[in-house]
């Protein structure tokens, strides 16, 4: 089969299936595995080049509706008559049977069982952990600063928060993606900054930055130095990735 993944997340599904060399072109943004980077790359998510997929004769496009705006993405597929599946997970559980779904289009539906197993095996075992004693630490996750978007309660850092130990400081916000302002996050003290700009790589984000903001001196994770910032790539992605992000913010927040 000839794929091309027109989203990060969907290319590390692939590769979480051990199926990336079937990859023949991904979006711009797609950085792992590292195979992935001799690629035809067809531009960033929202600017894909349809004409560029269309010469790569793929049998499957995965695309995303991850990211507001990708909806145009998926007429110019249908207007290339391009075989396409579209993936847009915000939970565990929903990522969990995307690797299922991928598997059967890709028809590797055995990997993708005993590959869905481990991830889904992984995730209960945090739910099995005890409770810890005490105060449950609250976490801000930082998507965007100005305007400032964070996860709501259906987005899937927010179970992340949860399996670590921690809450959401927006996890009652009935949505996947927020829209607040720096005060309501000052409103809401939490104990961890989490810095996940998307598409900002780490050395790019400045924590300093962040002490500077009105009144956030006096919030209980400014006083306490715990401001992190974390590879967006292992939180903001819905892929089997965030097993990793997971077990790192679980680190930070427990050791």
């Amino acid at each position: 089969m000839r794929i091309v993944s027109i989203c990060p997340s969907n290319t590390e599904i692939v590769a979480y299936l051990e199926q990336a060399h079937l990859l023949v072109g991904v979006d711009n943004y797609s950085d792992y595995p590292k195979e992935v980077a001799d690629l035809p790359k067809l531009g960033p998510d929202l600017s894909i080049d349809m004409e560029q997929v269309e010469q790569l004769k793929p049998d499957l496009v995965l695309a995303s509706l991850s990211v507001p705006g990708m909806e145009k993405n998926i007429e110019a597929l249908e207007r290339k008559n391009l075989p396409y599946i579209i993936l847009n997970p915000n939970s565990l559980y929903e990522i969990y049977e995307d690797i299922h779904r991928v598997g059967r289009e890709l028809g590797v539906t055995e990997t993708a069982q005993k590959k869905a197993k481990d991830f889904i095996d992984e995730i209960e075992s945090y739910k099995q952990r005890g409770k810890k004693d005490g105060r449950i630490p609250t976490l801000y996750w930082e998507w965007w600063p100005k305007p400032v978007f964070t996860p709501g309660g259906l987005n899937w850092l927010n179970e992340i928060s949860e399996l670590a130990g921690a809450v959401n400081v927006f996890s009652n916000e009935d949505t996947a993606s927020f829209q607040t302002d720096w005060e309501e996050v000052k409103r809401r003290n939490p104990d961890h900054i989490c810095m996940v700009w998307v598409g900002v790589k780490e050395e790019k984000m400045n924590p300093e930055l962040i002490k500077k903001r009105p009144g956030w001196s006096e919030m209980n994770a400014v006083k306490h130095g715990q401001i992190h910032v974390l590879e967006e790539s292992l939180f903001c992605r819905p892929s089997p990735r965030l097993l990793e992000g997971l077990r790192k913010i679980d680190d930070i927040i427990n050791n």
